[in-house]
């Protein structure tokens, strides 16, 4: 069974560290919020202007002025800070950002992200994700394997307009875990009851299939 959008968030929760600055893309990757270890020390950056960010808030904790980049209401924790979108992008750029989670359309094999726009649909910006991948040693894409129509997202070559080049190494879809190595992707997990051959068959791009493939628990 491919993993759920909670499954993917909680394990991409599992690479953060204790005192991690983390910026948390639009869509699946704020649900990682969610997830962080208990008693882990993690502050959540949104470029928006909020470092500090908690978890979705309940019914009687919604303040509508408090958002993330995507809009939707959050919490703040204890020592948070609320400070401009300048300040915010500042922190990005000059590499304050440990960790950034992040979607996309398309990943290749030399690490090449595409994720702002797809021809000839309406596109209202390319937000923060061309500061963040440039800013960023440490970046994890959450994306689902392949689209709608069964096409690879994991590809020899992007074919929509670029993100950022040669700057993503790890790759969470809904099927695998993956590290982008010498021009390939190198199977490093696969979600419980997919098969390795499934994983291959929706796989453009170079794949490394290790002896041993493990699968992912999860509680």
């Amino acid at each position: 069974m491919a993993l759920t959008r909670e499954q993917m968030a909680q394990r991409v929760a599992r690479e953060m560290q204790d005192g991690f600055y983390v910026n948390l893309g639009i869509g699946i990757p704020t649900l990682v919020a969610n997830y962080i270890p208990e008693g882990m020390e993690v502050m959540l950056q949104s470029e928006n202007g909020l470092l500090g960010m908690g978890p979705f808030p309940t019914e009687d904790t919604i303040d509508a002025d408090m958002i993330n980049a995507g809009k939707q209401t959050v919490t703040a924790r204890i020592g948070a800070s609320i400070f401009s979108s300048a300040e915010s992008f500042a922190m990005i750029r000059g590499g304050h950002v440990d960790l950034t989670v992040l979607g996309a359309f398309e990943v290749d094999v030399q690490g090449n992200i595409a994720s702002w726009m797809i021809p000839g649909k309406l596109v209202k910006g390319m937000g923060g994700a061309m500061d963040l991948v440039a800013g960023a040693e440490n970046i994890i894409v959450i994306m689902t394997h392949a689209s709608k129509d069964g096409e690879s997202k994991l590809l020899s070559q992007c074919s929509l307009p670029l993100t950022g080049a040669n700057c993503i190494k790890r790759v969470l879809t809904d099927l695998a875990y993956l590290e982008i190595e010498n021009g390939a992707f190198v199977l490093k997990e696969r979600a419980p009851g997919v098969s390795v051959e499934e994983i291959v068959s929706k796989t453009a791009g170079k794949l490394i299939v290790p002896d041993h493939v493990p699968e992912m628990h999860f509680q």
